[in-house]
């Protein structure tokens, strides 16, 4: 199927996206890195700030692995994360996920009221599992379970130091042998810092992973 559009290649690929109710978009990286984007702009950088509403799969080299880290945190975006992940595993025998919550220095925003749950989980669901306190590790793999993903193959890592959250991801990512990174994205109306969100850092510095944003 081709699919021609006046408009650049990032925005008509999300709108195709969002109008044709997809589970996600899948892109593949060429690996130009940061320079490479200010000097000729780079499809999949464009992507990432402009799609919010349709899970983006950022592809960079030959992913293989069939263990995927999710990464936990205080938002309701990190379990609408770990709910994109069940619904496209239910159907992989062979799948593993590891949960993580990096406790890096220099952190994103702090973890989210109770309430801003509400919405998406029910007030009774987030009384009886949401652990903000213990940075979410039951509440995702709560809803991994009740999406019929095994037991047996969920696995906590304990939280580790680091000086930020984008390289502690990649490297516990690697230090697993996982694949591919899952993370909740905030709204795009979210203040980030200078370097980006997250999910930014992530994506700019992965190698022969995927990472997959959700929100």
């Amino acid at each position: 199927l081709v699919h021609t559009s006046p408009v650049p290649v990032a925005s008509s690929l999300h709108e195709y996206a969002r109008n044709g109710h997809y589970d996600s978009l899948l892109i593949g990286r060429r690996g130009v890195g940061k320079v490479g984007e200010l000097l000729m702009g780079s499809v999949s950088a464009d992507l990432v700030r402009e799609c919010h509403d349709v899970p983006i799969w950022m592809i960079d080299g030959d992913v293989s692995s069939t263990r995927f880290l999710l990464a936990t945190h205080g938002c309701p975006c990190s379990l609408l994360a770990a709910d994109h992940l069940a619904f496209i595993l239910s159907s992989n025998p062979k799948a593993e996920v590891y949960l993580y919550h990096s406790n890096a220095v220099f952190k994103s925003s702090p973890p989210a009221p109770p309430e801003a749950f509400y919405n998406q989980w029910g007030k009774e669901w987030c009384q009886r599992h949401l652990d903000l306190d213990n940075h979410l590790y039951e509440a995702h793999r709560r809803i991994l379970l009740e999406n019929n993903f095994p037991e047996e193959k969920i696995h906590m890592i304990q939280p580790h130091r680091d000086l930020e959250v984008g390289h502690d991801l990649l490297r516990q990512a690697g230090k697993h042998e996982c694949g591919t990174i899952v993370i909740g994205r905030r709204s795009r109306e979210t203040v980030k810092g200078i370097w980006g969100g997250v999910s930014d850092r992530t994506m700019q510095n992965a190698q022969d992973m995927a990472v997959w944003m959700v929100g």
